[in-house]
């Protein structure tokens, strides 16, 4: 212990210089990650009269039909029938619902605990959202200012406040846009010069390897295996109440596409607190490891 305390001094100039440097990224996917079920599903479906297996077949098919993108065809179908109803379709309304989710056990008390957590091994943790669901109903939870970025679908709206195109659409493939524009510091959805600038790899806010990415299906793969095939680290979660949900994401470890698994129980102690702080323990070891390579 003597050997180790003498060869490893972790100093004040040592720390004050990992904590300048050291950040990591928590990206999350929203539906079925940090809550269950679908965010449509929290009023919006039933104020157009529409059962939930109602809606989605309709999405679903108008998609087969068009060899369309499912993602769109939601948006669109959420505009059709909002207008046929006369129900209001204003981000003030999308924002309500948001107000009136449910979230996963632990999710609240989460950020701050683990971010504590981070500071105390000199790295500071931006908290991101990747999602296929609604920007304006995840801006009316109770957890959206823990988030850095909010990347999910949005619409356009008019001046009187009402959404009448789509803004951003987000599926499962172009998802991976965002891990890039994280990575080179990039917040701009807009943007398509500066995340395609050249940038070398020490000067990257954000490295894949100090990357966590959270999700809880086969639409999240794409980012998944993203950030574990550059050394970061994927979590797929499961409802902890559903056997078959369970069945799945072990299916997704089998196969290769996340990095380990873990119930959405976000409480202090469980398997995912346990899983996030082992993962930054790691990270703040690895880089007091560069930092011993460099001294003489």
């Amino acid at each position: 212990m003597k050997i180790w305390a003498n060869i490893v001094p972790l100093t004040l100039e040592n720390k004050n210089a990992m904590e300048k440097r050291l950040k990591a990224a928590l990206i999350y996917d929203f539906d079925g990650t940090l809550a269950p079920g679908n965010m449509q599903e929290y009023g919006f479906i039933a104020s157009v009269g529409k059962s939930n297996e109602e809606f989605w077949q309709e999405s679903n098919v108008l998609a087969d039909i068009h060899d369309a993108d499912p993602i769109l065809s939601y948006m669109l179908k959420m505009l059709e029938h909002a207008n046929k109803t006369k129900v209001p379709i204003k981000r003030e309304a999308f924002q309500e619902t948001g107000r009136n989710m449910q979230l996963y056990k632990g999710v609240r008390e989460w950020f701050g605990r683990i971010n504590r957590y981070g500071e105390e091994r000199g790295i500071e943790i931006l908290h991101y959202i990747n999602s296929s669901g609604l920007k304006e109903i995840i801006e009316g939870t109770p957890i959206a200012h823990e988030f850095k970025k909010i990347y999910a679908c949005e619409f356009l709206y008019n001046d009187d406040g009402d959404a009448y195109w789509p803004a951003v659409a987000i599926n499962y493939t172009n998802k991976t846009q965002f891990m890039y524009k994280i990575n080179k510091g990039v917040d701009s959805v807009a943007d398509s010069h500066l995340v395609n600038a050249y940038l070398p790899d020490a000067e990257r806010p954000v490295p894949f390897e100090h990357m966590i990415y959270v999700g809880d299906g086969t639409t999240d793969i794409p980012c998944m295996r993203l950030v574990s095939d550059r050394n970061g680290h994927s979590i797929g979660v499961y409802d902890p109440s559903s056997e078959n949900g369970y069945k799945k994401t072990k299916l997704l470890l089998e196969q290769n596409r996340c990095s380990m698994i873990s119930p959405a129980d976000y409480t202090e102690g469980g398997r995912m607190d346990t899983i996030v702080r082992t993962i930054l323990d790691k990270i703040a070891t690895d880089a007091r490891i560069a930092e011993l390579a460099k001294e003489v």
